[in-house]
């Protein structure tokens, strides 16, 4: 996790469906990679922009996330 991570532990990330999923596993060799759309220090900050991203792009969810630990050990999801 890099200094910047550290510093900016709130993340948007983009939900990826299941068919996006089997996408990147194929083309990654099997490596799940999450989305992170951006980072910020404080979370009032990633809900404001949370909400720009849902007005601009409506059909792609994201969600809101504390990372403590990087992004890629997140576990699998099912949503």
């Amino acid at each position: 996790m890099t200094y910047f991570q550290q510093l900016h532990p709130w993340c948007i990330i983009r939900v990826l469906s299941n068919e996006q999923l089997l996408d990147i596993a194929g083309l990654n060799s099997g490596v799940q990679q999450s989305n992170v759309v951006a980072r910020f220090r404080r979370r009032n900050d990633a809900v404001a922009y949370l909400q720009v991203l849902k007005q601009s792009i409506k059909n792609i969810k994201f969600l809101i996330i504390f990372d403590v630990q990087g992004v890629q050990n997140l576990p699998d999801m099912k949503l």
